[in-house]
């Protein structure tokens, strides 16, 4: 009876040594196994969808993160998403956005990679080059605050006006010097490529751009990519108290490949560029 009770226990031990070993091991697949995070993004066009399909491969195959998108058509939307946990991480907006979204909204949504930038570009039917512009030359700028000053911020590094110091928004009223006497047309964003033949120039969006049919290799200025310009950076955002989350990490090591940066240039030139690696001087 002894050796049968032995024989019983010592079973009873080898099995649970068994199972033991099988939970810290097989047992622990559940938290090496791939991860879910969704994303924010834009709706938009079927290039854009290449990058952000091109990013959730790279994310699968080597981080073993799966990635889901949910598209939204109003830019007011993703951060709120994000805020409210209907989305884990954001990739839509550039650093000053988020900066003025965070204030309006009382937010704690903080970048946690750089993607690309687009840089803004000058049109004109009328003249090749600012150097062309006549004095008095009429200029349409966006009127919403965040591509207004960045239109200021172009026309400043061309040289045709300057800022009052410590200006960091730029409106009309922070213009210092306007040697030409620039009229300045503030218009909808929307509206500033159609306004082409009615002003000498125009600071255009490059989807807006786009849109009118306008090349990009047709601007006579381009902004450069400088300090002025470091805001424009589009980013990944997250939560502050998830930043560190390693999911949303190698989700950023996915898009900040050398893959993703030469399908960038592939699919948009000069129009897009990334900006992970970019040298800011």
């Amino acid at each position: 009876m002894k050796r049968s009770i032995k024989w019983i226990i010592g079973i009873v031990v080898v099995l649970v040594i068994v199972g033991a070993g099988y939970f810290s091991f097989g047992g622990n697949k559940k938290s090496t196994s791939s991860q879910t995070v969704t994303v924010g993004i834009m709706s938009g066009t079927s290039k854009d969808d290449k990058i952000w399909n091109a990013v959730a491969k790279i994310a699968k195959d080597k981080y073993k993160v799966n990635v889901k998108y949910k598209k939204f058509t109003d830019y007011t939307q993703p951060n709120k998403a994000v805020a409210n946990g209907d989305v884990d991480i954001d990739a839509f907006q550039h650093y000053d956005f988020l900066a003025d979204w965070n204030k309006s909204n009382k937010g704690s949504i903080v970048p946690i990679g750089k993607t690309f930038i687009t840089p803004i570009r000058v049109y004109s039917k009328k003249v090749k080059s600012l150097n062309d512009l006549k004095t008095g030359a009429t200029i349409a700028v966006p009127n919403d605050a965040t591509n207004e000053s960045r239109a200021l911020f172009v026309l400043k590094n061309a040289g045709l006006i300057t800022f009052k110091p410590g200006t960091t928004q730029a409106t009309l009223s922070a213009i210092a010097k306007n040697p030409k006497k620039i009229k300045i047309k503030e218009l909808d964003a929307s509206q500033t490529a159609r306004a082409l033949s009615d002003v000498d120039a125009a600071v255009i969006n490059t989807n807006f751009a786009q849109t009118a049919g306008l090349n990009y290799k047709s601007a006579i200025y381009v902004e450069p990519i400088n300090k002025d310009s470091e805001k424009w950076i589009n980013i990944v955002a997250a939560e502050k108290k998830d930043k560190n989350k390693k999911a949303y990490k190698d989700y950023v090591k996915a898009f900040q490949t050398k893959k993703i940066k030469n399908l960038i240039n592939k699919e948009y030139g000069q129009a897009e560029i990334a900006a992970w690696d970019l040298k800011i001087k």
